[in-house]
């Protein structure tokens, strides 16, 4: 039987906004990079061709393939650019309604938290522009704690249960990927709850033990309805 949740601890990404809008951010940053360095393209233009191909579903070597079809030459030290561009530009992305008015109807009710993997100063950059440090009695970027305590790893979530000193039973996980999300809470005997976000990501489920999260909501707003069972 699970404890009375007294803590809920959030992932970032396609869980309290839509991956997707960040991308689209990172791509018009990079296309802007591109056309400083070519007076025939555009960053509107740098912009469509790197998105048609994202979106097409080239999703590992976008920028080299829109060079390509730009016709500039692909150098490794401008990929790295590029990629770099992309990784520590200021995202303009924004809190959903529906997420920010749950962060305000929990943040009294319970110790809330932050839990989320990724590229330490992109992910800083992304709470930042959603400006929701406030609402948070803790974070781990789980990259502070080295790449191997990325999830599926329990490390991050032993640090914040730690630091709330909550007991695995009394807090929630609250997340999008089945194939990495959930394993350890469950593991650790917490309650995990899916966000099936409209354009979140859909990344097929895990094959493995304790992947499935105990309940699935398809807008982050029905969380407090989940919450009041238990």
């Amino acid at each position: 039987m699970t404890d009375m949740i007294t803590t809920v601890i959030f992932d970032l990404d396609d869980t309290l906004y839509d991956e997707i809008d960040f991308c689209r951010s990172g791509f018009r940053a990079v296309a802007r990079q591109i056309s400083a360095l070519s007076n025939t393209h555009s960053a509107d233009a740098a912009f469509d061709m790197a998105w048609a191909l994202f979106e097409s579903g080239n999703c590992t070597s976008t920028f080299d393939a829109a060079l390509r079809k730009l016709g500039i030459p692909v150098e490794p030290a401008l990929i790295q650019r590029l990629v770099e561009v992309y990784r520590t530009h200021a995202p303009t992305i924004s809190l959903p309604s529906e997420s920010r008015d749950i962060l305000e109807e929990l943040r009294d009710r319970y110790a809330l938290a932050l839990l989320t993997d990724g590229y330490l100063p992109t992910q800083h950059l992304k709470v930042e522009a959603l400006d929701i440090q406030r609402y948070f009695k803790a974070i781990v970027y789980t990259e502070e704690l080295g790449r191997e305590h990325w999830k599926p790893s329990p490390v991050g979530f032993e640090r914040l249960l730690e630091a709330l000193n909550a007991r695995p039973g009394e807090a929630v996980y609250v997340a999008d990927n089945e194939a990495k999300d959930f394993i350890a809470p469950n593991r650790l005997g917490m309650l995990t709850i899916q966000v099936l976000r409209p354009h979140g990501q859909r990344r097929p489920a895990a094959p493995l033990p304790n992947a499935a999260p105990k309940h699935r909501i398809d807008t982050i707003g029905n969380l407090s309805k989940v919450l009041a069972e238990y």
